[in-house]
């Protein structure tokens, strides 16, 4: 249509921009997405543990028994906000272990538009708090790449975290496209969950202040409950002996109880123990008061994050938004087994084949939950915790991928309360929170082609507890543990990863050739506890062919390997500096920015100390779980390092003068692994590191490199952050010793010295 336009307005015709406008009736949405959490770890599935505000959404919503999800935190997010198959979007394993293959890119494409953005485009105003999880690591740093950032796809509001986990006292935190401190330190209270629940509610106030005709987006994903199992003293003391008489116990009345409830139909089997799951009965004293201690903090970190979330739940209904907002609220896999069999005060040390001992750990019983720890509990109560189901996180077994789901919607929901027993998976809340919006899935976004959408809409179940099973087919893949449902029935393999040692104590197949297929019944089998594999060999074949159909259309293929498919490692959208150049300020500089340290490195700081001399940082990265710190403490060049709580310091006898000087620090690894100060390239102190395990780039929940200061909890006990340089920093330069390195890197680091 031709427009005319003149010299006038009077005689020009005026075309105005449309903005998009939600349907009529169009919910607001908030979906909660719980962290680790097991089938039977809440209240109102069962579980035994106090969560009066998550029981009182489902008193006042839908439970439903049968929804499923991938078994490993990125790859149910994905299919979570794409509505597609973790593997066809490229997020078949977890961002930290993608590889150059289609279904483990670590990347959504464009054909894959999520949630959020198709409720942008739609009307909405969307908003994500919390974890996130679907940025590779290489695209951390403040140079992005920002696509596969929250706001990137399709959020128009962040306040969170980006990786698998942080430390619940000491995050390290991003808001939109920034990093940022914490508001507060753990000294003053400061606690994640509390925050990030703040931070929602004052997003939705705002948002509803300056347009309450509008319609909200806000997903809400709270560390908790992944480890590490963080939580103030005062949640822990009620649970003070709850669960001394151990595993087998606690599974045992949870499950009478979700019999009792309905949870779970009468005639389910309660699955037997494990054989590597010790009969808590067999533990010695002190590892039965040490493994109930665990588990009365993870008790209390859920029913602290339940407070949190009851705040939100309440502030929806003070502001009456309550009838007109669809609340969800799952769990992205089942509990996790991470902590091994004896539980841990620091979770990388399972990562890493090490684990405390019984006595060690008891005698810190009290710091359990507290800053100095980063524990975990022993996957005893993670079995305990999927009752009734087998195993656990990362398998394609149930206990791994069936979890808790809690719909909420006013009075759009037949018989409040109930239980519904349709077969469902994460793939499927896309499409029906589209059909409760009343939107299309678009054909097409920003002229990229859409892939097909796996999900189907469970709205028809909402209002009708009889509506047919709308899901008849599902495959499930997670680092080779394999499944399929398929119309009632499910196969299974027996394959063991082996990704933290498992092979030491599940029985399984540790070779795609020999895995053993089993079959279960689901329709009759609520809990997979009759394999019925050599009754029906004919219909476990068909499954089993039909997974290998599925796995070629969702791109599952290779099948992942571990340890051996590290080598195809992707190495994403940057290749490490050989040697960096760093100033003073600014936010953390992330491990994925940094010259490989593995290997060994120079760091030369570049400072000038005044009259009197100089306290502080010069640089550090992560804490006291996991990090290193060089700085100047009571004037003396001095450095920490610190892998599971072990921590080894280095220090100069003597402080340093006023003036220009550059301070060293090189670190040697290997057999005769040693860290070497230098003043002006003249060693002043060294130490060797024999019988440290050091990861110099490990930094699973603290923050990157700072550079002048430190934030969050400290490497060492010589100092509370931020601890910044009371002198001047140039600059610091960085220079990797990796054998990968280039030859001139040697002549590198020497001219650095001799630099002003």
């Amino acid at each position: 249509m031709s427009r005319r336009i003149t010299s006038r307005v009077a005689t020009s015709d005026a075309r105005y921009v449309d903005y998009p406008l939600a349907p009529p009736g169009a919910p607001n949405v908030v979906i909660v997405v719980l962290d680790d959490v097991g089938f039977a770890q809440l209240g109102c599935f069962g579980g035994g543990i106090s969560t009066p505000n998550i029981d009182r959404l489902a008193a006042g919503g839908l439970r439903y028994n049968r929804f499923h999800v991938t078994s490993i935190c990125s790859s149910t997010r994905a299919a979570l906000l794409t509505g597609r198959n973790h593997h066809a979007v490229g997020i078949g394993l977890t961002q930290e272990t993608a590889l150059g293959f289609p279904g483990y890119t670590g990347r959504i494409p464009k054909s894959a538009a999520t949630l959020p953005r198709i409720l942008r485009d739609h009307g909405y105003n969307t908003m994500a708090v919390g974890k996130w999880h679907l940025a590779p690591q290489t695209d951390y740093s403040a140079a992005g790449p920002f696509d596969r950032w929250p706001l990137g796809l399709g959020f128009e509001r962040y306040y969170g975290f980006l990786g698998a986990e942080t430390n619940q006292w000491a995050p390290e935190l991003v808001r939109d496209n920034t990093h940022i401190d914490p508001p507060r330190s753990p000294a003053e209270g400061y606690h994640l969950t509390e925050d990030l629940v703040d931070q929602a509610i004052r997003m939705i106030l705002d948002q509803q202040q300056a347009a309450p005709a509008k319609p909200f987006f806000c997903y809400l994903a709270p560390g908790a409950a992944h480890a590490p199992h963080h939580v103030p003293p005062d949640w822990v003391e009620p649970y003070r002996g709850a669960f001394d008489d151990g595993w087998e116990a606690w599974r045992e009345r949870a499950f009478a109880r979700q019999l009792a409830e309905g949870i779970v139909p009468a005639g389910t089997t309660l699955t037997e123990r494990p054989p590597w799951v010790p009969a808590w009965e067999s533990l010695g004293v002190d590892e039965r008061r040490l493994f109930a201690r665990y588990m009365e903090v993870f008790a209390g970190f859920m029913t602290h994050t339940d407070h949190h979330l009851g705040r939100l739940f309440d502030f929806l209904q003070a502001r009456q938004l309550a009838d007109d907002t669809m609340v969800v609220l799952l769990s992205d896999n089942g509990a996790s087994a991470e902590g091994g069999r004896n539980g841990t005060l620091n979770e990388a040390a399972v990562w890493m084949g090490i684990t405390e001992d019984v006595p060690s750990a008891l005698a810190r019983a009290d710091e359990i939950g507290g800053p100095a720890t980063a524990n975990h509990y022993p996957f005893g109560w993670a079995w305990a915790g999927n009752a009734p189901l087998r195993l656990w996180k990362r398998y394609a077994w149930l206990g791994g991928v069936r979890t808790p789901l809690i719909v909420r919607w006013g009075d759009r929901l037949a018989g409040a309360g109930a239980v519904r027993t349709q077969f469902c998976h994460a793939v499927d809340m896309l499409p029906t929170v589209l059909a409760a919006a009343g939107i299309e899935a678009p054909a097409s976004v920003d002229g990229v082609t859409q892939q097909p959408i796996d999900g189907t809409s469970m709205l028809a179940s909402f209002d009708d507890p009889g509506a047919p099973e709308h899901r008849s087919l599902q495959y499930f893949e997670m680092a080779g543990s394999r499944g399929l449902y398929a119309d009632g029935w499910k196969a299974v393999t027996n394959h063991v990863p082996n990704q933290f040692g498992e092979r030491d104590f599940i029985d399984g197949s540790h070779d795609f050739d020999t895995d053993r297929w089993s079959l279960f019944h689901l329709a009759e089998d609520f809990s997979e506890a009759h394999d019925l594999a050599g009754e029906h060999p004919d219909r476990l074949g068909r499954l089993e062919e039909l997974w290998w159909a599925e796995a070629g259309r969702n791109q599952v293929l290779p099948l992942f390997e571990f340890p051996a498919s590290i080598a195809h490692m992707h190495p994403g959208e940057h290749e490490r500096p050989v040697r960096a150049v760093y100033g003073p300020g600014g936010g953390p500089i992330t491990q994925s920015q940094l010259p490989a340290l593995i290997g060994g490195f120079e760091l030369v700081a570049h400072v000038d100390i005044p009259e009197g001399g100089a306290v502080g940082t010069l640089v550090a990265i992560g804490d006291r779980h996991g990090g290193w710190a060089v700085y100047l403490h009571e004037g003396r060049l001095s450095a920490a390092f610190a892998l599971l709580d072990r921590i080894v310091r280095v220090g100069a006898t003597e402080p340093v003068g006023p003036g220009r000087h550059h301070l060293g620090l090189g670190y040697t690894p290997g057999r005769d692994a040693r860290a070497e100060l230098t003043v002006d390239g003249i060693p002043v102190a060294s130490h060797p590191l024999e019988g440290l395990l050091f990861w110099p780039n490990l930094s699973t929940s603290g923050v990157g490199l700072l550079v002048g200061r430190d934030r969050g909890l400290a490497v060492c006990a010589d100092y509370e952050p931020p601890f910044e340089f009371t002198g001047t920093i140039q600059r610091v330069e960085m220079a990797s010793a990796a054998p990968a390195a280039r030859p001139d890197r040697a002549r590198e680091v020497k001219a650095a010295f001799s630099a002003d």
